[in-house]
């Protein structure tokens, strides 16, 4: 079982790599590239992307396993990205 430390660790790295593609202009991510770029085995991409989901600062689309095909910022994932860059993380106790 993953610890609360690594579960928001595991989420910053999700956003992180979501706007440094959406900043290459590749708004959508595959869940693939994800788990391969992170190194995250699927249950805990899937739990990181499902908050973050829910949270509204991604969408998701699932594959039939609830795993993550294809995943995006959404407006409001942006804006938290772009307030982190510039102001440090604007969420310190999420």
């Amino acid at each position: 079982m993953t610890t609360l430390r690594e579960r928001k660790t595991y989420r910053k790295a999700v956003l992180r790599q979501l706007y440094g593609a959406m900043e290459r202009n590749r708004p959508e991510v595959s869940g693939a590239a994800l788990r391969e770029v992170l190194r995250l085995p699927d249950d805990d991409l899937s739990a990181a992307c499902a908050y973050l989901a829910d949270e509204g600062l991604i969408t998701v689309e699932w594959t039939s396993h609830k795993t993550p095909a294809t995943v995006s910022l959404s407006h409001e994932g942006i804006r938290y990205m772009e307030e982190e860059e510039e102001w440090g993380d604007p969420r310190p106790s999420e």
